[in-house]
């Protein structure tokens, strides 16, 4: 099995989970016993500030919680874009380039210099073994390539259109499919 760790799932109007409708998944974790990943255009109207003051500066715009995923949503995952992907620093676990984890418990401070912008998850999405690879197999998620920026988007509601659109031919008509339309 190759790792999908750093790439996108996309849903697919198929997908009937109402937890994933229109969502996009950055995988921070794909192993044999299963996955990990966070909602990227889930925003919230919690400001950052609210549950992390110390952290709050380094949040992008919009700087609120979001919703990471039905799996213990009260466990925060952070995600950093780092300035010098190439530089070591402590408490970052790169998942994909620039892209990676950061451990909350680290002085935010210390990282003003390397980051480029944080954004908070609550909650996070989590497959056991093989479930993902099913799910992907029964035609609810595209898997696709991450561009660093997806993690941190403006405007995230409009994450899941704009992905598909960038793929082109087929994959783009699929962003225009009508939200409240049933597949069989």
């Amino acid at each position: 099995m190759e790792s999908m760790t750093g790439r996108l799932l996309v849903a697919t109007p198929a997908l009937k989970d109402p937890n994933f409708d229109r969502t996009v998944v950055l995988l921070v974790a794909h192993e044999p016993g299963g996955a990990l990943g966070v909602v990227l255009n889930r925003a919230t109207e919690v400001p950052v500030a609210d549950v992390l003051g110390d952290w709050s500066d380094l949040a992008r715009d919009p700087a609120v919680l979001f919703e990471g995923g039905p799996v213990q949503p009260d466990a925060a995952i952070c995600l950093a874009r780092m300035r010098n992907p190439v530089k070591p620093v402590k408490g970052f676990h790169r998942v994909s380039g620039a892209v990676g984890t950061i451990d909350l418990s680290v002085d935010p401070e210390r990282l003003r210099e390397v980051i480029g912008g944080i954004r908070v998850f609550a909650g996070y999405s989590g497959w056991g073994a093989g479930q993902l690879e099913q799910e992907i197999e029964e035609g609810s998620w595209f898997v696709l390539d991450a561009l660093p920026g997806d993690a941190f988007v403006d405007r995230p509601d409009d994450l899941w259109p704009m992905v598909l659109r960038r793929q082109g031919g087929m994959m783009a008509a699929v962003a225009h499919f009508p939200p409240d339309v049933a597949l069989n």
